[in-house]
């Protein structure tokens, strides 16, 4: 081969573009052994510098080629050898054209370019059946619409080097360029009739089980699906002993959507905004202009069903109610420290002078990982007084670790850290007991007193950590947060403001501007980008879910707590004055009157 076919960057610019089922890349910076969510960026004709992977499905759950992934680390670099001159050779019996390219490390990618593209379910199944023939074959890249990607030829390796064209240049663009006809998909399906029937019989004796199906579902008449169905819309995974086909799988979740109280409008953009990829799976069989006909036809047939079969509601007018819901705002002063006053605004008002405290002591706590996390239980009691319009805060750990994305016995470590510090800015008043949580008040201190009050206050509301930043990360929350409250900052004053090093400002805005969150001015200077909506992240990444069993698992912690406590209540007294270092934080949970997925859900926006 000549020069220019060894050239990474040029395998790259031409092939990545024609292979990708979308215009987006994953990057490893951990040397290639993950790439996650977060690192996605908008696919470019540029080399990346880091090892790259191109997704696989596109966001109408369809792929424009199949990605062969024949790994050395199974039985070794012959075997991958062998099984893939074995595919080649039946490959080329069906009339088919493949490019291949090789890794550092022995293993071997073949991809086989097609001119119609094919859904999430059809090439799972056909890489499937590849894998019953071939040992080395790793199906996984296929098995999950969304998170499945590949290194294509020029990605730079783990080990170092690129993925090698074993081909000429020429003739892999040829063959991207001119993919295989859907006669040569049906050859190959034919062909492989057999294993695809066999792994699909497999499939019906296994359950597709998500994650979090340990976890009872939660009920929410306010309007949201369930896990399970949320689950299938976006992965395009199903129980095949309850849904025979996709067809019937789609109309569990449109009907699970309407049910939810979701209009028509909102499944539409779930499925053309790429957030329900699996759903939009299900309808690319039909061509593209018959795709919203069908869905509207399904969602028509999903409301007369529910129609005909109302379901059971609850007459208690207050939806958003459960079992963890508003605090008590205005709890009574505790012995020896004077009432504050009852007055919203004059507590909204010390509650600013806080927030200006908390800005010049968090120089303290830097960017470490410790440090960022005990900003943001900080900010969590700062967004709870507020709510509650107190300088009183009364709820648990388990609130505070729903509210930050943290453990709640992280959190217990940080609180205890945080009221020991010398002139804390917060103070305990009352420590937790029974069903009760512990009793914190925010203080300025003094020697913080006359800088808090001279500055100006804060424009904009105080988050805590925002669903979509679980994926996103600490760095690119207090990026966001800075650049929320400025029209635009430089790079510069970015750094200043959220006391992080350069390089994680640097970084963290490269996170952000990969998911269109903030945009460079032409003044060097950033800005957010208002268009876009941080809920949308978040459901298209799944990390509601991740809250809802979250506060599922705290609900079920406390219903088990108020059983545990109703059972011992002759011995209770005695538990309410247990030694200082009885650890009440295993066993607390979230305060009765706290509507934690209100709170969650709305600061998810």
């Amino acid at each position: 081969m000549s020069r220019e076919d060894n050239d990474p960057a040029r395998a790259w610019a031409a092939l990545a573009p024609l292979l990708a089922g979308q215009p987006r890349v994953r990057l490893s910076r951990d040397a290639g052994k993950t790439y996650p969510l977060k690192h996605e960026r908008a696919l470019s004709e540029d080399l990346p510098s880091l090892p790259a992977a191109v997704r696989i499905f596109g966001k109408d759950g369809t792929c424009a080629a199949l990605f062969l992934d024949f790994d050395s680390s199974v039985a070794g670099v012959d075997w991958v050898l062998a099984d893939v001159r074995a595919v080649q050779t039946w490959l080329h019996s069906v009339g088919a054209r493949w490019i291949e390219d090789y890794s550092p490390n022995g293993g071997r990618h073949v991809y086989i370019p097609l001119a119609q593209r094919v859904t999430f379910s059809e090439a799972r199944d056909l890489v499937e059946a590849l894998g019953t023939r071939y040992r080395t074959l790793d199906k996984t890249p296929h098995q999950n619409l969304l998170h499945g990607c590949m290194r294509t030829p020029g990605s730079p390796h783990k080990r170092g080097g690129h993925q090698e064209l074993a081909m000429s240049l020429s003739m892999a663009y040829d063959i991207a360029r001119r993919p295989n006809s859907p006669a040569v998909w049906s050859a190959m399906t034919a062909d492989l009739a057999g294993e695809i029937s066999a792994v699909r019989a497999l499939r019906l004796e296994d359950t597709f089980t998500p994650e979090t199906s340990e976890v009872p579902k939660i009920q929410h008449p306010a309007g949201r699906m369930s896990r399970a169905m949320q689950l299938m819309a976006q992965t395009g995974l199903y129980d095949t002993n309850r849904y025979a086909t996709d067809s019937d799988a789609r109309q569990a979740i449109i009907t699970g959507a309407a049910a939810a109280g979701l209009e028509l409008v909102d499944v539409e953009r779930r499925m053309l905004q790429g957030v329900w990829p699996g759903l939009a799976s299900f309808y690319a069989r039909y061509a593209s202009r018959h795709r919203i006909p069908a869905l509207r036809r399904d969602w028509i047939n999903a409301v007369a069903y529910l129609s005909k079969n109302p379901a059971k509601r609850d007459t208690n007018d207050n939806v958003r109610r459960s079992p963890t819901s508003q605090p008590n705002t205005q709890p009574p002063a505790p012995k020896g420290l004077n009432p504050v006053s009852v007055n919203p605004d004059a507590e909204h008002r010390y509650i600013r002078t806080w927030r200006n405290a908390l800005r010049i002591r968090e120089v303290n706590y830097q960017q470490s990982r410790t440090g960022m996390a005990r900003r943001m239980v900080l900010r969590s009691l700062g967004e709870a007084a507020h709510m509650t319009a107190s300088r009183f805060i009364e709820f648990g750990v388990r609130s505070i670790a729903v509210a930050t994305g943290l453990d709640h016995t992280t959190v217990a470590l940080h609180l205890k850290a945080l009221r020991q510090e010398k002139d804390p800015l917060v103070t305990l008043v009352e420590e937790a007991r029974g069903t009760k949580g512990d009793l914190y008040m925010l203080t300025v201190p003094e020697d913080l007193k006359a800088a808090a009050e001279d500055a100006a206050w804060q424009k904009g509301k105080i988050h805590a950590l925002r669903p979509v930043f679980r994926e996103l990360g600490l760095p690119a929350a207090f990026v966001y947060e800075a650049l929320e409250h400025s029209p635009a900052m430089p790079t510069s004053e970015i750094v200043r403001v959220t006391r992080l090093s350069r390089s994680s400002v640097h970084e963290a805005l490269e996170v952000l501007s990969a998911w269109n969150l903030v945009t460079r001015n032409a003044g060097r200077s950033w800005s957010v980008v208002a268009s876009t909506s941080l809920k949308q992240l978040a459901e298209q990444f799944g990390v509601l879910e991740a809250v809802a069993a979250q506060l599922q698992r705290y609900r079920v912690e406390r219903i088990l707590w108020r059983e545990w406590l109703s059972k011992h209540v002759n011995t209770v007294a005695e538990l309410l004055s247990p030694g200082e270092d009885y650890p009440w934080h295993q066993f607390e949970g979230p305060p009765d009157d706290w509507a934690l997925p209100d709170i969650a859900f709305r600061r998810a926006g």
